[in-house]
């Protein structure tokens, strides 16, 4: 048990640096549409209850959102 907990928390350190660095050449509307997708589709999810379609759509909005604050 122990050891899976290790290696999913050693995963998702390494998918979080990969994650970060992709976004090194992004510029700042690609970075707010990209917060926003995500915050929407964590949003979406809660919100829903973990339904897949409030997932997808929540982070469709929000990252509609996030494309326009930049302007």
């Amino acid at each position: 048990m122990k050891t899976t907990q290790l290696f999913c928390k050693g995963a998702l350190a390494a998918a979080l640096i990969l994650g970060l660095g992709a976004c090194s050449g992004m510029s700042s509307r690609d970075k707010n549409t990209a917060i926003g997708a995500g915050v929407g589709a964590v949003g979406g999810a809660i919100l829903t209850e973990g339904s897949v379609g409030g997932t997808v759509g929540g982070a469709a909005v929000g990252g509609i959102i996030g494309n326009q604050v930049g302007k």
